[in-house]
């Protein structure tokens, strides 16, 4: 009799400890299922979020390019009314030229704020010569030019924004630690204008 209720404790014993020790395993695979699913989750909010501020920039490029497209139409028009001092030529073509051979999206930025510095003489030239206020080409290509840097600005500030956004979400944990196993990190490309654009440079077509 004695031996039948030790037998009946060991056998006790070894089914809670199997017990617990399924608990355990179960504890152990939901816990694995829900990192991964935290994991899985961030990586693509972040992916999400990336891919977002790219979107926003190319919003910003569309425009800058069709800008660019427009300087020479606005020089030549200019041309035909008055006589353009060269180093303000040279300064619109070398600005140009860098804008379209900037590839990050602060470079193109920066590059455009120093072609707004640089045509600024030619969209003043009508104070000097009141002809250019009769050129219907001049006044069109002007307001577009106009138009098209208001939409830079927006689309400028979308850009900002997007940045702010994904920056604030790979920040936060658990994402920061997400972010850094699946190598997103910060982007510090917000849009900061140019020191030199500041500086309009002074041209008297009227000399």
């Amino acid at each position: 009799m004695p031996k039948t209720l030790e037998g009946s404790t060991t056998a006790g014993t070894n089914g809670g400890t199997m017990k617990k020790g399924l608990i355990g395993i179960i504890v152990l695979v939901v816990l694995v299922v829900l990192v991964g699913m935290s994991y899985i989750s961030a990586r693509n909010s972040m992916a999400v979020k990336s891919n977002q501020v790219d979107a926003a920039f190319s919003a910003i490029d569309v425009d800058l390019q069709r800008r660019a497209d427009l300087i020479p139409n606005l020089v030549a028009s200019v041309k035909g009314y008055a006589k353009v001092e060269t180093d303000v030529l040279t300064k619109i073509a070398e600005a140009r030229s860098g804008l379209l051979q900037a590839r990050t999206p602060d470079e193109k930025l920066a590059a455009n704020d120093r072609l707004s510095t640089a045509i600024l003489p030619l969209t003043r030239m009508q104070e000097s010569y009141p002809d250019l206020k009769s050129n219907q080409q001049f006044m069109r290509l002007e307001d577009e030019l106009s138009g098209t840097e208001n939409r830079i600005a927006v689309t400028r500030k979308r850009y900002n924004d997007a940045i702010l956004d994904y920056n604030n979400t790979i920040a936060v944990f658990p994402n920061s630690l997400w972010a850094s196993i699946a190598g997103f990190k910060q982007k510090n490309g917000y849009y900061q204008a140019d020191p030199g654009s500041k500086a309009a440079p002074k041209v008297d077509f009227g000399s």
